[in-house]
């Protein structure tokens, strides 16, 4: 079976590879079709934009299509920056600026309770769009630690460590982020589209 991952961002390819590891399915990605336009993420919420992204990448395709959408949650920041994340310090989207504003707007204050929060959506010939969530508790540090992952992860440090996801090795962070939680519940949820996909 061919799936379309409905993404360009070559960080999120890595960690979906990894952790959708199943033998019969055949992953492709937007990287593969050069002529489709990014999909613009205008969704109020992390569930509008994956189910816009699959639904508009597997219209163009006609491809099975699996799409997510993530974001962070601060909540001495009322949930911000959530589905805004990528875009927190505007365009265009640069990392190092996103942790620079989010770190200041917290400043010196002690609650720094967060969450990643995944969504990820399902569509395909004659299957309405499905969405199901991961999540990984966490809370968010002084100052970045670390050179791995991408995004906030060097920043984030997930409940039960005492290393940033930018500290954690790739495969443990691929064994507890929020998108390995997400595709274990897509596994699951889908087990009769993806096959052997949840055994």
């Amino acid at each position: 079976m061919k799936l379309l991952i409905a993404t360009r961002n070559r960080h999120k390819l890595g960690e979906i590879r990894a952790i959708l590891d199943v033998p019969h399915l055949d992953l492709v990605s937007s990287l593969d079709f050069p002529e489709i336009p990014d999909v613009i993420e205008d969704g109020a919420t992390l569930e509008a934009n994956a189910v816009k992204k699959a639904v508009e990448l597997h219209r163009a395709t006609g491809l099975w299509t699996i799409a997510d959408d993530s974001g962070v949650e601060v909540d001495a920041l009322g949930g911000a920056p959530g589905v805004y994340s990528a875009r927190y310090a505007g365009e265009p989207c640069n990392h190092a600026n996103n942790i620079a504003k989010m770190l200041a707007e917290l400043g010196g204050r002690p609650d720094r309770t967060a969450r990643f929060r995944c969504v990820m959506a399902l569509t395909g010939p004659g299957f309405p769009p499905q969405t199901v969530e991961g999540r990984i508790e966490g809370r968010i540090t002084p100052a970045p630690r670390g050179t791995g992952g991408f995004g906030y992860d060097p920043i984030f440090i997930p409940d039960g460590y005492d290393r940033t996801f930018g500290e954690l090795d790739a495969d443990t962070k691929n064994r507890i982020s929020h998108r390995a939680n997400a595709l274990a519940a897509a596994r699951a949820a889908w087990s009769h589209v993806l096959g052997g996909a949840a055994s």
